[in-house]
């Protein structure tokens, strides 16, 4: 598969001037991000970009609520984007060359989470004439991230159309996850929403009566989305199942308290341990989840930790509607397991207890730093994520003790958890202050260039609340993690732009100034870190992943360190092709990263060369770093580009069905157009310009949407058993709201994928 190159991305690899310097361990509330932080990706060394349900945002754009932004990190300032479906719950990856894209979402929404003013035929909302959303359940949305003046191109706005690029299933909290060639595999979801995704009784495990959706499929199409066992064996608890590729190419899937190994190419399932203890860690149970480092001394074999989450029995959990039991009553767990899915001494792969964390958290996230540790921030002591009206012990919304939300005891101080100490010693919140502000359902936060972190989102409202005991939260903040003690951070110089799999090494030039004392000293604790943060939202950073390279070293007489950089090793499905951010760490201070991409930037087999012998380390006693007072802990650069290849050649554009920046620019606006004007005129055919087809005939007479009296997530009535169906109202929302009106829409109507409409594919 070819990207043609549509726009270019110029890579900012320049010096960062000294700023005022952070204190170490602390956060710093830093601006408004104009929409709540429900899902975040740091787009390039300058941008996060913000996406948050359909809501009602004080914050407009086109004359409605604006449900994305843009963070500036330089200024600190947001700026609204327009994104045309609702992303509620979707999911995100990056792709080979360094776009990103979202997947799914919710159908039309209006005002306190009703159902949008147009209809499509099933009674789901398809456009909503206040909130201007549309229907968001198949929606495939593609943004090509931008840098300064640039931001206000057409090309550089989010591309959501569903009548030019769509999946074939409807998902809302689906899995997603990059394959070695870049493709990204979308797995399971809900189809229109709910607590857990469940009826009571649970006679339908499969599709339950069409509102589970046990499927998967890629993003470049790979076909017909085919069955699932694991997302029918693991019914109720198998939202965002918790996916990493390993290095065979198989995938690790963990959801309920059930593991599998996945050959996706195959659709054969090979099953591995059970969780232990039945902690659950999907979610809404939502338990820190990340892969470990992949160093040489683990010989870059992938081991997934996961702590946190619920061990709440199984009947509890509720179905669709709402918990059994008031869940912010019930602690969170705290323990922690680890577990090494393609062992390569021959074991069997298995469990492996580990430190248990320092308290129990739910919604607890855990973000890979450069040093090798990992930073555990947000979440709560109690409950679980979501939000609701009732539950199976307190029937009304009047008697909820935290509003909408199903969480208590937000966890305000973070913790770090460093993989290599000795058993009995790996957490620590030593030194580490408390934020002031309760991070629960809906936040997210990502590794920044300067290795700090950035934090947002909190809402566990239907739609915007100010007032609640947790209220939606616009505050971002930056969380500064010990090593912004350091009175020097490293610089270096000659970063590449590419990086390929396997094959020549390269050299970067740390100079004097980045340490002081023995160059052999810090020679020695010297390591070169490939960082990815991912695509954020619910606790989760989809995508993460942190690689040391393999690297030997030159002390030079002027005491500058000339440090020999192995390419990634020669296996795509170890760091997949993409973006990511290039660190070099002095006796656990890291410089500020430098972005580049993995691969070839584009959809495809990568090509792998045997990795290149490096140079036998020199060292040189007398040599010394020069490093004074005068250096700044914030001001430190990543480095310089050298080499043949040019960065702003690097990022390619994001669609690849059409040829010319205008006539894409021209298509889109004409389409956003006719969309508008369609759903304003209540034609749901027109308002996607695509033929339709009736929904399934089983699924013919199922019942319109309507809100239930109980909780905030309402799928339709579809053979559904669960309490809640057909109960008498006894809600009393403010401002008039109702339940999130998570519906349904049937059957192939609105939209399709092929490879006509995919604006990423292209037929060689």
């Amino acid at each position: 598969m070819w990207i043609p190159p549509l726009s270019i991305l110029a890579l900012s690899l320049a010096a960062v001037g000294p700023v005022a310097a952070q204190q170490a361990g602390t956060y710093e509330i830093v601006g408004s991000t104009q929409v709540s932080g429900m899902m975040m990706f740091l787009g390039n060394e300058q941008k996060v970009y913000i996406l948050d349900k359909t809501e009602g945002n004080a914050a407009q754009i086109n004359g409605h609520p604006a449900g994305a932004s843009v963070w500036d990190i330089a200024s600190r300032t947001a700026t609204v984007m327009e994104v045309e479906s609702n992303p509620f719950c979707s999911s995100g990856m990056h792709l080979p060359n360094g776009s990103y894209a979202t997947f799914g979402g919710n159908g039309a929404i209006g005002p306190g989470g009703n159902i949008g003013s147009v209809k499509n035929q099933y009674g789901s909302g398809e456009w909503d004439a206040t909130y201007q959303d549309y229907d968001g359940t198949k929606s495939i949305r593609v943004l090509n991230p931008c840098e300064g003046s640039d931001l206000s191109s057409p090309n550089c706005q989010w591309f959501d159309n569903a009548s030019l690029l769509a999946m074939q299933k409807q998902r809302w909290y689906s899995a997603a996850e990059a394959l070695g060639d870049g493709t990204v595999i979308l797995i399971g979801g809900f189809v229109n929403g709910g607590y857990i995704n469940r009826n009571t009784p649970n006679t339908d495990p499969a599709t339950e009566g069409g509102a589970a959706e046990p499927t998967y499929e890629f993003y470049p199409s790979r076909g017909t989305p085919q069955t699932m066992q694991f997302m029918i064996a693991t019914s109720g608890l198998n939202a965002y199942a918790h996916t990493y590729l390993m290095p065979s190419g198989k995938l690790f899937v963990q959801a309920n308290i059930s593991t599998v190994l996945f050959d996706a190419d195959n659709n054969i399932e090979t099953p591995l341990p059970g969780m232990p203890h039945n902690v659950v860690r999907v979610y809404p149970a939502t338990g820190a989840v990340a892969m470990l480092p992949l160093t040489p001394a683990n010989n870059y074999t992938p081991t997934i930790i996961f702590c946190g989450g619920s061990d709440m029995p199984d009947e509890a959990w509720g179905n669709y509607s709402y918990p059994n039991i008031n869940t912010w009553d019930y602690p969170a767990s705290t323990d922690c397991q680890r577990i090494t899915p393609e062992p390569t001494d021959g074991s069997s792969p298995v469990y492996v207890q580990d430190d248990d964390m320092m308290n129990g958290r739910t919604m607890g996230q855990f973000i890979a730093l450069p040093n090798g540790k990992l930073l555990v921030l947000n979440g709560a002591l109690n409950g679980t994520a979501g939000y609701a009206t009732a539950t199976g012990q307190t029937p009304t919304y009047g008697q909820m003790p935290y509003g909408m939300s199903l969480a208590s005891g937000p966890t305000y101080t973070p913790a770090i958890y460093d993989p290599n100490a000795p058993a009995g010693q790996r957490w620590s919140n030593a030194g580490l202050s408390a934020s002031t502000i309760a991070r629960l359902y809906h936040s997210s936060a990502i590794l920044l260039p300067d290795a700090s972190v950035f934090v947002a989102g909190s809402n566990p409202n239907v739609d915007v609340n100010l007032t609640t005991v947790f209220p939606t939260e616009y505050r971002a903040e930056i969380f500064y993690p010990p090593y912004f003690s350091a009175t020097t951070r490293p610089t270096y110089s000659g970063a590449p732009s590419t990086l390929t799999y396997g094959g020549n090494y390269f050299d970067l030039l740390v100079p004097a100034t980045s340490y002081s004392g023995s160059a052999n000293s810090a020679a020695d604790n010297t390591t070169v870190m490939l960082m990815r943060g991912g695509w954020t939202t619910h606790a989760m950073n989809m995508g993460q992943r942190a690689m040391q390279l393999n690297n030997t070293y030159t002390v030079n007489s002027n005491g500058s360190i000339t440090l020999h950089v192995s390419q990634p090793p020669p296996n795509p499905n170890l760091f997949q092709p993409g973006p990511a951010l290039l660190f070099v760490v002095i006796d656990g201070i890291p410089s500020n990263g430098t972005m580049l991409i993995l691969g070839t930037g584009q959809v495809g087999t990568q090509p792998t060369t045997p990795a290149s012998a490096l140079p036998a380390s020199v060292r040189l006693a007398s040599a010394q770093g020069s490093a004074g007072s005068g250096s700044s802990a914030g001001g430190s650069s990543g480095g310089s580009t050298t080499g043949s290849t040019s960065k702003t050649g690097i990022i390619v554009g994001i669609v690849a069905g059409i040829a010319v920046v205008g006539i894409l620019g021209a298509l889109f606006g004409v389409c956003v157009a006719r969309r508008r004007r369609a759903a304003r005129s209540g034609s749901s055919k027109a308002a996607y310009g695509m033929s339709s087809s009736g929904g399934p005939a089983a699924l013919g007479g199922m019942a319109a949407g309507r809100t239930s009296d109980s909780s905030a997530f309402v799928p339709l009535r579809q053979d559904n058993g669960s309490m809640a169906w057909g109960s008498s109202s006894n809600v009393d929302l403010p401002s008039g709201q109702h339940g999130y009106q998570d519906e349904v829409n049937y059957g192939g109507y609105g939209h399709q994928q092929s490879g006509d409409h995919d604006p990423y594919y292209q037929r060689r």
